[in-house]
């Protein structure tokens, strides 16, 4: 979803709880990756890989000029003979230290095997984020949670979508030449995105 999606799904969704919400929950994560430093990583359930997130937080982090944004996409079924990308698997999440940060995807109940590993990162000092369907042990577990509960009129996806666009917002100022170039850009999108004239 490009910047002019994303300006007008939030301002279909203005007066609603998401814009706050997913603003808040993109800041918590930002501030956790900037200020531990450590690393992100990204884990999903076994039926759901989070790989659009993934993609996004990467392009996010480029255009932000935040790389502690990119994250290390962690994979149930990763073997050694995948890609070194994507051959990361469900010890990386045990393996979590103090200084790295956890996102959880979960658009259903997470499973014992992930739990597990969380718990075993969350005690070792790694700072744990949610993102799912309200689940009770995995928001228990988690320093920031935002739960997309499944009688909402959003899906995961798209409050996915939001997250990722305004993790990269405020982010580390950018130099001088790419500000200018972004203040443009955003002056284009809002100008896409606005009402027509009133005629007189």
């Amino acid at each position: 979803m490009d910047a002019v999606r994303v300006a007008l799904l939030r301002e279909v969704l203005a007066g609603t709880e998401w814009p706050v919400a997913t603003r808040r929950f993109a800041g918590a994560l930002r501030s956790s990756v900037e200020s531990y430093g450590g690393g992100l990583l990204l884990v999903g359930t076994e039926e759901y890989e989070p790989w659009h997130l993934a993609a996004h937080l990467v392009d996010e982090a480029a255009w932000s000029g935040t790389p502690e944004l990119s994250p290390t996409l962690v994979r149930h079924g990763a073997r050694p003979c995948d890609p070194a990308h994507l051959a990361v698997g469900l010890g990386r999440v045990s393996a979590a230290r103090r200084g790295e940060t956890l996102l959880v995807v979960s658009p259903s109940a997470p499973g014992d095997a992930l739990l597990e590993r969380v718990h075993d990162a969350r005690r070792a000092g790694a700072r744990v984020l949610a993102l799912d369907a309200g689940d009770r042990e995995l928001g228990a577990m988690a320093h920031e949670a935002l739960s997309v509960p499944a009688d909402t009129d959003l899906d995961l996806d798209t409050v996915q979508h939001l997250v990722s666009a305004a993790a990269g917002e405020n982010a580390v100022p950018l130099p001088r030449g790419r500000r200018r170039l972004r203040d443009r850009l955003a002056r284009l999108a809002d100008q896409l995105t606005a009402p027509p004239p009133v005629r007189w």
